[in-house]
């Protein structure tokens, strides 16, 4: 059986809603869910003055340096 050379394994998306990885960046509170390895993308939950505003994704590079560190996969 052959393999298209197109197909690429998809990785899974990696849950981080458990490691409680969270910043704060201009007054708001910033806490991973989610990382997809496939579009080095993050989900996050956005919170300002402890209300939940947005769930929305950003690039991995968008990241401070110290909170890259504790999701890029090795």
């Amino acid at each position: 059986m052959l393999k298209c050379p197109m197909a690429k394994n998809k990785k899974k998306v990696i849950n981080l809603s458990e490691q409680n990885i969270s910043f704060t960046e201009k007054q708001r509170h910033i806490k991973l869910i989610s990382f997809n390895p496939n579009s080095m993308e993050v989900e996050v939950s956005i919170s300002e003055e402890g209300e939940k505003k947005k769930v929305m994704k950003l690039p991995l590079g968008h990241l401070p340096k110290e909170i890259k560190k504790l999701v890029r996969p090795v």
